[in-house]
């Protein structure tokens, strides 16, 4: 595994990196035994993997925050080995579910994530996915500043929803300092903010990329026929956008898988680390081999120029992320 700084922040992250939604989702990514999900943390730790990211809406409408509490447990007493980032603003456990970006919440939103997580502070706190920057209340700054100086939070981030409604507000942010790590989707089949990840990164921001398996169009297991389960992301597309996808996934594997890229996952993964701005990719898998299939991207050789060139031949339109 290699590392990268984390832009300005100073932290050093896993190129690869873990997200955890998939182990707190039992509606949307089916049911997971805790045994095998902190057996998957711990085979990502021997992995090199240091960077954690979570949420308290990775949980279900009796509980939030179950993706926090499996990852806490799963660390244990290597907490101190890894960064933790998780989120604030969605959740499923209060009246008003979403977009609760305001002082009062983000003070009490924290203590619950320490609480579940086991730990003294976070990493990173990432901004969940506001849709608009009026969903902002104004005191949520003074609040932060708050937590940063208790050492409850060391920094700041934004995780980015739709680029049309909150593109001018990450520049803004960015440019005025006010977060340090943006997290946006970003993959071969979505490239929508590339523009803004190349400016992002020019300030000092670390980016952290997300969906980056195209919510697993890119791990190469799906074919023309797939049926998914009914409430399942991707059981929203119609048929022929299906075959869409998987057709354009096959054209990326035959250009990019090769020896030291033995998975269309890896490509995918490697791919996104070839950008000089992004400072990690988050695998989003709750196995462990799949977590390792990725891992392995970190180690693979950038490709090449011309290998590039073709890939970006082949965009000919972006894919709507989850």
């Amino acid at each position: 595994m290699k590392y990268r700084t984390l832009g300005r922040t100073g932290l050093q992250v896993s190129e690869v990196s873990l997200g955890t939604w998939a182990f707190g989702s039992p509606s949307i990514y089916g049911s997971v035994d805790t045994g095998s999900a902190h057996r998957a943390i711990r085979g990502a730790l021997d992995a090199g993997i240091n960077f954690f990211d979570s949420a308290p809406l990775y949980g279900t409408k009796e509980e939030d925050g179950i993706a926090e509490k499996v990852l806490g447990q799963g660390l244990g007493s290597d907490r101190d080995r890894v960064l933790i980032a998780t989120k604030f603003g969605r959740y499923h456990s209060r009246v008003h579910t979403n977009e609760l970006f305001d002082g009062q919440t983000v003070v009490w939103s924290v203590e619950e994530s320490l609480r579940r997580l086991g730990t003294d502070r976070l990493d990173v706190l990432f901004f969940h996915s506001p849709t608009h920057p009026d969903k902002i209340r104004d005191d949520v700054w003074t609040a932060l500043d708050q937590l940063k100086r208790s050492g409850k939070v060391r920094f700041t981030g934004l995780s980015c929803g739709f680029i049309k409604d909150t593109a001018e507000m990450t520049r803004g942010w960015a440019a005025q300092g006010r977060i340090d790590v943006a997290q946006i989707a970003y993959s071969l089949t979505y490239r929508e903010w590339e523009p803004i990840i190349a400016d992002l990164g020019k300030q000092g921001v670390g980016i952290v990329a997300r969906e980056s398996l195209a919510n697993g169009f890119l791990a190469g297991v799906f074919t023309r026929d797939i049926v998914f389960p009914a409430g399942s992301l991707n059981s929203r597309y119609p048929r022929e956008e299906i075959i869409e996808r998987v057709e354009t996934a096959d054209r990326y594997k035959a250009l990019l898988v090769r020896r030291d890229v033995k998975s269309l996952a890896a490509a995918a993964m490697r791919w996104v680390l070839d950008n000089p701005s992004v400072s990690l990719v988050l695998s989003g898998s709750k196995k462990l081999e799949e977590i390792l299939d990725c891992a392995a991207a970190s180690d693979a050789a950038p490709y090449s120029a011309a290998e590039l060139a073709e890939a970006r031949r082949l965009h000919v339109k972006d894919f709507s992320p989850a």
